[in-house]
């Protein structure tokens, strides 16, 4: 049996109809779309090894067999390009600067294991337990201190070259309103190429590594280290990949007229092993990406044979050094301006996640566990603790979680859990 049955006459989709996960179009249009898919993910993906100093082509590579490996473990069920996970940044610096890359490698494999263990567990007991662990608000507000716990590493490279930063920043802003359809969906790369532009003729850009690298070769590879003193800070982050997961197999299912509920343990598993593999080897983190998401939502084309094409395509992409080299020439005013955009997101998508969970902020619990968790990742509270340091996304992270359980249990206890009220009050 074929693992996917020809859709139509292979060559258009109808205006009413999709193409599902188990079905294709006729390969060359299949290979054009999975052509999209890696350029949707290209800007987003290669901005993490660039913030954190890990190498790009590693990181390519290990998205390409990340992508494959997941498309294995959910059978062809759930579309999705496993590209680079922003939630990782803050703790893989912090790691990097407090001790090596190895330190940060580690924590990222021993996240990467942990989320692996969570997808057993969820396949085994359902999905019913994340809600109540993690209700909107709290959810909300772990994504959005991440997001915000970044903003002095943007402003650090913004201030490196200001005018660059700022146009490419404006770039971005640009392109996405005036563009619809994939060149809006790729605007943060488009944004990078125009400030890289301009950050040539400004003089910016060394091309001496791009002429010394060669065309092909296997990446760079690096191996993690473990750091118990530095675990803690990556913990939140499987919070974030958890939230990420049921999101993406949610909008799939929505997008596809299915239940994919059932899929999530397997989800989770696969992205949590292809971070601990891509980790292994020195390669970033990785998770679901909504990019892509936007290309299947635009061509109506949900066939996991775009995602092979696009995993094999990214593969072949980082076995030339030369490329790898290219994209760390990109200067620190680019990067500055992209990420003003970029972490800014992030934070917003927890404000979304507010949104879309009708959280109701005349609830003092509700205020206090967006509040103070907000504060504390800002301002980037740091606490030791027997040689364990505990940062502004760890201890938010605790912050949210123990506020909002401890006031909602309480409110339960007293009877004024409903009742707005607390120092909000006019």
């Amino acid at each position: 049996m074929p693992l996917w049955t020809l859709h139509g006459n292979g060559r258009t989709v109808a205006p009413d109809a999709i193409v599902r996960p188990e079905e294709r179009l006729a390969w060359p249009v299949t290979i054009g779309i999975g052509a999209q898919h890696v350029i949707a993910m290209f800007g987003a993906t290669f901005l993490v090894p660039l913030l954190t100093g890990f190498p790009p082509s590693t990181t390519l590579l290990f998205s390409g067999i990340g992508t494959l490996l997941f498309l294995v473990i959910t059978r062809n069920k759930v579309p999705s390009y496993l590209g680079s996970s922003f939630a990782f940044i803050a703790p893989i610096t912090a790691s990097t600067q407090a001790d090596s890359m190895g330190a940060a490698l580690g924590g990222v494999m021993v996240t990467g294991v942990l989320l692996a263990l969570l997808g057993l567990l969820v396949a085994r007991i359902g999905t019913a337990w994340i809600g109540r662990l993690m209700p909107p608000v709290v959810m909300g507000s772990i994504v959005a201190l991440i997001g915000f716990n970044l903003a002095p590493t943007a402003y650090g490279n913004f201030k490196e070259s200001a005018v660059t930063a700022t146009i490419t920043l404006f770039a971005v802003v640009l392109c996405t309103a005036l563009f619809k359809g994939l060149l809006g969906r790729v605007s943060v790369l488009v944004g990078v190429l125009i400030g890289y532009l301009v950050a040539v003729l400004r003089g910016e850009v060394d091309f001496t590594p791009v002429a010394e690298a060669s065309w092909l070769g296997l990446p760079e590879f690096h191996h993690p280290e473990f750091n118990l003193a530095l675990l803690p800070m990556f913990l939140p982050v499987i919070l974030v990949l958890l939230a990420e997961n049921v999101g993406h197999v949610t909008s799939v299912g929505l997008m596809t007229g299915r239940n994919l509920d059932h899929m999530v343990g397997r989800t989770l598993f696969s992205d949590g092993a292809a971070t601990a593999l891509s980790a292994g080897f020195g390669g970033s983190p990785t998770t679901t990406y909504g990019e892509n998401i936007g290309v299947m939502s635009a061509t109506r084309v949900y066939s996991t044979a775009a995602y092979w094409v696009a995993g094999i395509v990214a593969i072949g992409l980082s076995l030339s050094p030369k490329v790898g080299a290219a994209i760390f020439t990109i200067p620190p005013g680019v990067l500055g301006g992209v990420t003003f955009v970029l972490y800014g997101l992030i934070g917003i998508i927890g404000v979304r996640m507010w949104v879309d969970g009708k959280v109701d902020f005349s609830k003092p619990k509700n205020q206090f566990t967006a509040g103070v968790a907000l504060v504390v990742g800002i301002a980037n509270v740091t606490w030791e603790i027997e040689g364990i340091q505990l940062t502004g996304i760890a201890l938010g992270t605790l912050a949210a979680l123990g506020i909002y359980h401890l006031m909602d249990s309480l409110g339960h206890l007293t009877g004024t859990d409903t009742e707005p009220g607390g120092p909000h009050a006019r």
